[in-house]
């Protein structure tokens, strides 16, 4: 009788969380791919992870980071920003085309992208979002076929980093290359506010002595901003049958808009991100430039409701938008907020802060979590079988996290390139310990980050991309 292979790694006695249940179990991987799952795994393995006491979850998929390679490599890099995803328990990201020099507009532009990639090295899998800007709808089919992962455009003025930045589109522009986008079947992700309500109360603000503070900067982008953007790319997305995203969305009030037009059948999704359902406009006002984003973090009606439809299961995934900057950019929000960079750093934490504040604190599901983190975006960007759940044949991209291990975040504890976040001084109960890539242990709670950087790229399967789905 021939002897079983023996496995490279046995993670014992875990608290598993499938996409329907929660259970003990032990998970056998071998050659980077889980081969079984069961109460009791008996096959000989070459490494055995004892994880009693300890949830065992499918690896984060954070389908909205700015790694910003190349051109500002100093603000953040594939090397220190896939560093900090491994240790929040991320085995998979997107990376936004806007914010590097060139932006991912041209194929040329996504193979630089690629070579930057490829000189840092990053410590878990990647994929590359490609940009629908005014000038470039005659690329958006090379772009496509090249590998990208989708598409980004903005509906406002993303912020100005250089000569040949990242341009908002107009309506004339969206429309036209969302008819593009539905021939390919890529998902085009917006984000949605009105630059004309935006720039209107910003000018109004501005013209009055001292009106440049947080408060003002919240009133200069108002949710009426968000909802009207909404609707308006909500009709073309039905009207052109383009697969839409909305990013980043802040209020309960758009999401009941987007879920209505999923209901009627336009083929959207939607995000939100832990930071509108961690704070709240008092706490921008109190913790300042750290907490500027756009769209703003809005009131506690607003912060309260999107845990509801979170609950509900209105909303299909979360994402960090990790939008890091260098700290001089930060300053000086008490004299002009409007001039600060807007952007949040969070991709180290959204694990955690989801477990913490979801599971342990408002009962909300883990498997219903591990969807929210991990199974919608998969299935969405066409990775699933291979990313997004534990599962037989998936391959073996998971994260631990100890419930009870409490700790209060240290800008030491962040591997940014910039060590600074809205959520340093935050107490966790909860706390990554170990996170696998295919396989391959990328990080441990006390050795830190391997030096091995073996991300690979991904490219999305647009024949098995989730198409008018209500979860």
């Amino acid at each position: 009788m021939q002897e079983k292979v023996n496995l490279d790694f046995l993670i014992k006695g875990g608290t598993v969380v499938l996409p329907d249940r929660v259970t003990v179990a032990d998970i056998g991987i071998q050659n980077g791919v889980i081969v079984e799952i069961s109460p009791m795994v008996s096959t000989p393995s070459k490494e055995i992870i004892d994880a009693q006491g300890i949830y065992v979850m499918a690896g984060v998929i954070d389908s909205h980071v700015h790694i910003n390679e190349p051109g500002l490599s100093e603000w953040e890099g594939f090397q220190t920003g896939s560093a900090a995803l491994a240790a929040g328990g991320c085995t998979t990201y997107m990376d936004m085309p806007l914010n590097g020099l060139p932006p991912t507009v041209t194929v040329e532009a996504m193979n630089l992208k690629l070579k930057a990639a490829e000189a840092a090295g990053t410590h878990v899998d990647f994929a590359l979002w490609g940009g629908l800007v005014p000038s470039n709808l005659d690329d958006l089919e090379l772009l496509a076929d090249a590998g990208v992962i989708g598409f980004k455009a903005f509906m406002s003025s993303p912020g100005d980093t250089g000569e040949g930045c990242f341009k908002e589109v107009d309506d004339v522009t969206l429309y036209e290359g969302m008819k593009i986008l539905a021939l390919k079947n890529k998902v085009l992700a917006v984000h949605a506010e009105s630059e004309e309500i935006i720039v209107a109360l910003g000018e109004r603000l501005q013209e009055h002595k001292g009106r440049r503070t947080p408060r003002d900067f919240l009133e200069s982008r108002p949710l009426a901003a968000e909802l009207d953007a909404v609707q308006r790319v909500l009709l073309f997305a039905e009207r052109t049958e383009c697969p839409l995203h909305l990013v980043h969305i802040s209020s309960p009030q758009a999401v009941d808009r987007i879920w209505e037009a999923k209901r009627n059948g336009v083929d959207v999704t939607v995000e939100t991100c832990p930071h509108y359902l961690m704070f709240t406009d008092e706490d921008v006002v109190r913790i300042g430039a750290l907490a500027k984003c756009a769209p703003p973090i809005r009131g506690h009606r607003e912060k309260e409701g999107l845990w509801e439809r979170l609950a509900e299961g209105k909303i299909d995934w979360i994402a960090s938008d990790h939008s890091p900057c260098p700290p001089h950019m930060k300053l000086g929000s008490e004299e002009d907020y409007f001039a600060i960079w807007g952007g949040i750093s969070g991709a180290q934490s959204t694990l955690e802060l989801m477990f913490d504040e979801g599971f342990l604190q408002r009962g909300i599901s883990l498997p219903l979590l591990s969807r929210l983190l991990s199974e919608a975006p998969a299935r969405r960007f066409g990775l699933l079988p291979r990313k997004g759940r534990l599962a037989v044949g998936a391959d073996a991209d998971l994260v631990l996290v100890n419930p009870d291990s409490p700790y209060v975040l240290q800008p030491e504890d962040l591997l940014y390139r910039h060590p600074q976040s809205v959520y340093t001084g935050r107490s966790f109960r909860c706390r990554v310990i170990l996170t696998m890539s295919r396989g391959k242990i990328v990080y441990k709670l006390e050795e830190g980050v391997g030096a091995v950087r073996g991300g690979e790229w991904l490219r999305s399967n647009p024949a098995q991309m989730l198409k008018r789905r209500i979860y």
